[in-house]
């Protein structure tokens, strides 16, 4: 059978660029390199270009002309944390094209990656949430009026962004304005979120065939104030303990929670639900709906105590893009 070509996509044009390189990496390595030919391209905002040979892509049609011959894809893997990728740009490119690519749809993709209208539809179907605050504009800061309906200390976070890039905790009122300033610089759009104290819990999901996969529950135990890019991606840091040691009624709670997100959002490939958990409730905090596939990332992680090879994961992932 011939090999299928496959699109990586790395890069992107936010803070977690060099997360998504590292993301890449390890789907090169474990990818069935006899059933796929696997093209990293490097996604940046001056250029589109194939990494092994620095050959820029045809952006009418997304080929590749290499020593005179064009070089189609069948399927494209993006692995972009955070915008043109994990929003839907670039998906809504490839729609036009018609070039099937793994992982969910354009419209799916830009309600996951939009933490405000993501946390306002979970809630609506019954699923707990932090109480929070939305800013647009970034030269009105109605301070009294936030503190006042959630209190400090308090999360300031960009909207649109992932790997908790830009994220700041503001411990008094005096913070506030810096900590949103900063969250600006990443994003138009800047969320704050009540402090919810408790076990910070995040869940995989993946559908094969019709068959829904709910993945052991990982519990993140940072060494830091929270789990902030930093934590994130250095492991002395943050421990990452999978299973997580939670009760049977929690675990079920939560695995039935993603089940519920996963499906009503219409999500494809795989996912990561993250979640605080304490004595009152089961709170939502956010879909990754491209999340890290590094050796340090989580998903990985949950695939192996499932029993699940990587490269088995990779391949079912892009076979199920391509039928």
């Amino acid at each position: 059978m011939k090999k299928k070509n496959v699109a990586l996509l790395l890069g992107g044009y936010s803070g977690e660029y060099e997360i998504s390189l590292k993301s890449g990496k390890n789907i090169i390595e474990n990818i069935d390199k006899e059933k796929f030919n696997i093209y990293p391209i490097i996604i940046e905002k001056s250029s589109w270009y194939f990494a092994d040979k620095n050959i820029e892509i045809d952006k009418s049609d997304f080929s590749l002309n290499i020593d005179g011959e064009k070089v189609s894809f069948d399927v494209v893997y993006p692995m972009i944390h955070g915008t043109p990728g994990e929003d839907g740009k670039l998906l809504a490119y490839f729609d036009l094209l018609n070039i099937p690519y793994v992982g969910c749809n354009m419209f799916e993709a830009s309600v996951t990656f939009n933490k405000f209208y993501c946390k306002s539809i979970v809630s609506s179907l019954g699923v707990p949430v932090a109480k929070s605050y939305f800013l647009t504009q970034k030269n009105y800061y109605p301070q009294e009026e936030i503190i006042e309906k959630l209190g400090v200390p308090c999360f300031v976070k960009p909207n649109k962004n992932g790997s908790s890039v830009g994220i700041s905790k503001v411990h008094n009122a005096d913070e506030i304005i810096n900590a949103i300033d900063n969250a600006f610089k990443e994003d138009d759009e800047v969320l704050i979120e009540e402090f919810l104290s408790g076990r910070e819990l995040t869940c995989g999901a993946y559908r094969n065939g019709e068959t829904m996969n709910i993945l052991p529950i990982t519990e993140v135990v940072p060494k830091k104030e929270f789990f902030d890019f930093e934590a994130k991606y250095q492991t002395s840091l943050s421990e990452e303990i999978t299973p997580a040691n939670i009760d049977e009624e929690t675990a079920i709670a939560i695995s039935t929670y993603t089940n519920l997100i996963y499906n009503m959002l219409n999500c494809k490939g795989v996912i990561r639900v993250d979640y605080i958990v304490n004595e009152n409730n089961i709170y939502f905090l956010e879909v990754n709906a491209a999340p890290g596939m590094s050796v340090l990332s989580i998903i990985p992680q949950q695939l192996k105590e499932y029993g699940v090879e990587l490269k088995d994961f990779i391949t079912m992932l892009i076979e199920q893009a391509l039928t």
